[in-house]
């Protein structure tokens, strides 16, 4: 009986293997859900990483411009997709270890999100203004939005994310509008506008359920939420003039929305150009307190589940993280993990944290209920870090 199975797994391995030739790396029959990646900014390079064992497994090498490149993955976590400040498209085999495809799309992207079935891969565009989908196995492209407002002028797309149902939600910075795509049916994409949401709108994210697309405001105080279920979605204002009266700071980094929390039954945001995050009721979306940080926050990320929140912060006080206990909205912990703190990403149960220390070419972990430091990892001026458990959550 077993010598029968064991020539029935032959067989099938057989069958496999000559319909497609088989990797070195894949005979190793290792799974995907513990990888990730980081991106090396200076040097157009990823590193590929493994988070069982808190090592580097390979280099990928030929991304272009990756100041500000941010990372999706195909559904079954085999796919980066990299979106490159240099209008770039990059789909990397995470088993292969290997560039399987590369475009440029643009002349500057900002971003990109990949459709809740996985098929489609849209990138946000600063230059020429708008949104461009491809088809996620091929890059070929699908449809190309052009932000046009106004007398025929062009505005940079921020803010793109994926939403329920084969839709992209993204905003238009300087056309302060927000725009919906709808590509669950054949043919052109539906679009449904809705301007006049603000002055200069500067990022957005949705939370795990879809529902909400919340917008931040760099030319005011304030930021916009959209509800995705409403039978008729209307832009309303929340935290209007959450600064008002006060002397502005200079901003020396624009918070990233991608990063602010819902933990619990609060956001909290950072604030523009303030020494603050805010606190916002989610079910009533009105403030409901404040915490005074240690700098600008940039990032505001929560533990997977949502009792502390991860801050880091910009230059020049961009060398320290401070941690929120959300119940009680008090610092519980403050470390300087060294120059230029970058980036958090939690594993998916948030046992651990790893911390892209730019200026030290280094990567932290840190055990994130003892805030013991547990491991290092070497890398070149790393910067984004994302792992890929983000395959099956909505807005990354």
């Amino acid at each position: 009986m077993r010598r029968r199975s064991f020539l029935q797994f032959s067989l099938l391995t057989s069958v496999v293997a000559a319909v497609r030739p088989v990797s070195a790396t894949e005979l190793a029959l290792r799974g995907t859900g513990d990888l990730g990646l980081a991106v090396e900014r200076a040097t157009g390079s990823l590193l590929i990483l493994d988070t069982s064992h808190r090592k580097a497994l390979s280099r990928v090498e030929g991304l272009g411009d990756l100041s500000h490149a941010s990372a999706s993955f195909s559904r079954d976590e085999r796919f980066a997709y990299i979106f490159g400040r240099d209008g770039g498209l990059t789909k990397v085999d995470l088993l292969g270890q290997v560039i399987a495809n590369r475009i440029i799309q643009a002349g500057n992207s900002i971003g990109g999100a990949i459709s809740d079935d996985g098929k489609l891969v849209a990138v946000s565009n600063y230059k020429p203004g708008g949104v461009k989908v491809f088809d996620a196995q091929t890059l070929e492209i699908v449809a190309e939005i052009p932000a046009v407002y106004g007398s025929g002028k062009r505005s940079k797309v921020v803010g793109l994310v994926d939403a329920p149902g084969r839709r992209f939600v993204f905003t238009l910075y300087d056309a302060g509008e927000i725009w919906l795509a709808d590509f669950s049916a054949s043919g052109p994409p539906r679009i449904e506008k809705y301007p006049g949401i603000g002055e200069l709108p500067y990022d957005a994210l949705i939370t795990s359920d879809g529902r909400h697309y919340i917008a931040g405001l760099y030319g005011e105080d304030g930021l916009v939420h959209l509800d995705l279920w409403a039978d008729k979605i209307t832009p309303k204002r929340v935290l209007d003039g959450y600064g008002r009266g006060e002397k502005k700071l200079p901003v020396y980094k624009m918070p990233h929305l991608e990063g602010w929390a819902l933990a619990g039954e609060r956001f909290l945001l950072p604030a523009v150009g303030r020494y603050e995050l805010l606190a916002l009721d989610a079910a009533t979306f009105k403030e409901s307190g404040r915490v005074s940080v240690h700098g600008q926050p940039v990032f505001a990320v929560a533990r997977p589940d949502g009792r502390h929140v991860w801050v880091n912060f910009a230059h020049p006080r961009n060398d320290t993280i401070q941690i929120v206990d959300v119940p009680s909205l008090k610092i519980i912990h403050e470390f300087q993990p060294g120059p230029a703190v970058l980036h958090m990403e939690f594993t998916p149960r948030g046992h651990e944290v790893w911390i892209s220390v730019r200026d030290a070419d280094r990567i932290d972990i840190y055990d994130t209920r003892t805030f013991e430091k547990r491991g290092e990892i070497t890398a070149r001026s790393p910067s984004g870090i994302f792992f890929t458990a983000r395959a099956h959550r909505i807005g990354l």
